[in-house]
């Protein structure tokens, strides 16, 4: 894929996602790369590398291309091990292909750089 097809495809992609971030006020833009697993009871895991592209303090927005639905329940790694967090999507906006989502802890992360 040239340079320019790969500038839109991530345009398109963070454009989706600030589209759905308006829909949490108090979300904070950042680019934290990510694992992302969908962890689904008798099936196997899906797994995709994406990134972070808004926080809060409970919830993560993101670009997938995995078929994701409501109430998933998902894992998001980063390299350094220091966000390993369980989340449940609450939230989707499809696009082209390409899914906005905001997903929300299931716990209080104690390392996580978004604070309210």
């Amino acid at each position: 894929m040239s340079k320019p097809a790969m500038a839109f495809a991530a345009s398109m992609r963070e454009e989706s996602t600030t589209k759905l971030a308006k829909f949490f006020p108090n979300a904070t833009p950042i680019r934290m790369p990510v694992r992302l697993t969908r962890v689904s009871s008798g099936s196997p895991p899906l797994l995709e590398s994406t990134v972070i592209e808004f926080g809060t303090s409970h919830e993560v927005l993101f670009a997938s291309a995995l078929p994701l639905e409501f109430a998933d329940k998902l894992r998001l790694q980063n390299a350094d091990g220091s966000l390993d967090a369980e989340a449940w999507v609450v939230a989707l906006q499809y696009n082209s292909g390409r899914t906005a989502v905001a997903a929300r802890f299931t716990r209080e992360i104690p390392n996580w750089i978004i604070k309210s």
